[in-house]
């Protein structure tokens, strides 16, 4: 194992022993949100509105602390999320920006790689807007970085993002302007998805992800929170 892949670990372990708390606020008609949350760190308490009340919401507090609150509809971006990056804040409803502020740093297990890729896109997108910084990748494989040529090629035209490619050397990329590919071995780096954009000078801006494949899918978390990107950072760029 690698001092990347160690320090990769570790940001994981440590986020899976923090417990998140939701409390649903619904009405009894209304179905369970279970599914939503495949998570075994996400405690999910029911509470009753009355029928004259405000639409179903719930209340998102981590290790105790209140993050955020969230209508239903927000929760939904997790079964069908947005996958497509335009070149405008539209790319990305707001609904699932909401889910996606609210929800960072929470460690959700059997993600699925449709969750995973619209996790991207909303980092991507933010690194479009910002236009500067550096931006680094790993779809674990150099394979699985071809069906996003056309993205990236965007990202690399359109802004001055430095953008860095991590992955097993399965396939033979094409050379793009702006664009630097880094080899990793398939034993270490190669069983993880991250993304991580340092914000271009902006810590506010900065965002990451980092899911480790395992037998029932991804478990893993994304994060707005700078020190814990520039740890997901290190630990890709200990593989170059």
């Amino acid at each position: 194992m690698t001092a990347g892949t160690r320090m990769l670990d570790s940001l994981l372990r440590e986020l899976e022993s923090e417990t998140t708390r939701v409390t649903v606020y619904r009405r009894e008609s209304d179905p369970p949100i279970d599914d939503i949350f495949p998570n075994r760190n996400v405690d999910i308490t029911y509470k009753a509105l009355p029928p004259a009340g405000p639409d179903p919401f719930v209340v998102v507090e981590r290790n105790s602390e209140f993050v955020g609150v969230l209508g239903l509809s927000e929760l939904e971006a997790l079964v069908e999320p947005p996958i497509v990056r335009s070149q405008d804040d539209d790319g990305v409803s707001e609904a699932y920006r909401v889910f996606f502020d609210v929800l960072d740093d929470t460690v959700f297990t059997a993600m699925d790689r449709t969750t995973l890729l619209a996790v991207s896109r909303e980092i991507e997108d933010r690194a479009y807007r910002v236009g500067t910084g550096t931006l680094r990748v790993s779809f674990q494989r150099f394979s699985a970085f071809q069906s996003q040529i056309a993205v990236y090629r965007s990202l690399a035209a359109d802004t001055s993002l430095d953008i860095h490619i991590h992955g097993v050397a399965d396939w033979d990329p094409p050379a793009i302007d702006g664009i630097t590919y880094h080899d990793s071995d398939a034993g270490s780096l190669g069983r993880y998805w991250a993304l991580t954009f340092d914000g271009g000078g902006d810590p506010m801006q900065a965002s990451g992800l980092l899911a480790e494949e395992r037998d029932d899918g991804y478990t893993g978390f994304w994060s707005d929170d700078a020190g814990i990107v520039a740890n997901i950072e290190r630990g890709l760029v200990e593989h170059v």
